[in-house]
């Protein structure tokens, strides 16, 4: 009797349904294949803020509802397949006011050369990251993000199906997480109007019922009439229960491209960052 307590805890543990964890909540964006040039830096300012829905979190990760964040990212190319870079993660929380830092991740992007051809991208990212568990419970982890990207003809789509893998804590033992994420978009003028999607799936081994997915499809808009500038400006809506509410998202860049080592392709047609 002295462990029934004990017992009806661990039975009531088991009936609560799982969170499913959002796939990146700073970083919210499509690779598209595309490198700096070698020896050429670049910078991007991601914004974006959790306005409504996603309550809920497994403890010690605070709801990503009301959650304001700010992450800059630097990025260096060392050759024509391989470009380098880092994440600086800052968060502002609404349920307690609380401004700090929210982890740093490094990455190592390896894309196919602008002579690969003239309509596919190829490529693979590799991450390291630490997040203090207040944003992800697991801290450490890592992303292994293949890119497949096809351009011509005023069209763009994109497809990353990434897998996330926590290095320590309760995520760990359960294997890689499929977090598949997608874009498609059509130039119009000076801009492109678009969709990404974004879904966190859960782990290989037991991909969790529609419900409790985090399915997000954004409306975007990217800027590419400025050559160098990068502008993408997207509402996000959740498509599930567990991923239900609006996310505002901003991502503002600049390539500090050489004009003897641009891509021909990107004077005539639209190449966004990633």
């Amino acid at each position: 009797m002295a462990r029934a307590p004990a017992l009806w805890l661990i039975v009531a543990a088991c009936a609560v349904p799982s969170v499913a964890q959002a796939g990146d909540p700073f970083e919210i964006q499509v690779y598209d294949g595309t490198a700096n040039a070698p020896g050429a830096p670049g910078i991007e300012l991601h914004l974006n803020d959790w306005a409504t829905g996603n309550r809920d979190a497994a403890p010690p990760e605070a709801p990503l509802h009301g959650q304001f964040h700010a992450t800059l990212e630097p990025s260096l190319g060392l050759l024509p397949f391989w470009e380098i870079g880092a994440y600086l993660q800052g968060a502002v929380r609404a349920d307690d006011g609380i401004v700090g830092w929210g982890g740093v991740k490094l990455r190592s992007k390896f894309v196919t050369p602008p002579t690969f051809d003239a309509h596919w991208r190829l490529g693979v990212n590799l991450e390291l990251a630490y997040l203090p568990p207040a944003y992800d419970r697991d801290r450490w982890g890592s992303e292994l993000r293949p890119i497949v990207a096809w351009q011509g003809a005023g069209w763009l789509f994109v497809v990353n199906p990434i897998l996330d893998q926590p290095f320590a804590g309760p995520d760990a033992s359960s294997g890689p997480s499929l977090q598949p994420a997608a874009k498609v978009a059509r130039t119009v003028g000076p801009i492109a109007l678009g969709f990404e999607y974004y879904a966190t799936l859960g782990p290989l081994a037991a991909v969790l019922p529609w419900n409790e997915e985090q399915q997000q499809l954004f409306e975007v808009v990217d800027l590419l009439s400025i050559e160098g500038v990068e502008l993408n400006l997207g509402v996000g809506e959740g498509l599930t229960a567990s991923s239900a509410g609006i996310v505002v998202k901003a991502i503002v860049g600049y390539a500090f491209e050489r004009g003897s080592e641009r891509e021909p392709s990107r004077a005539a047609a639209w190449a966004p960052r990633r």
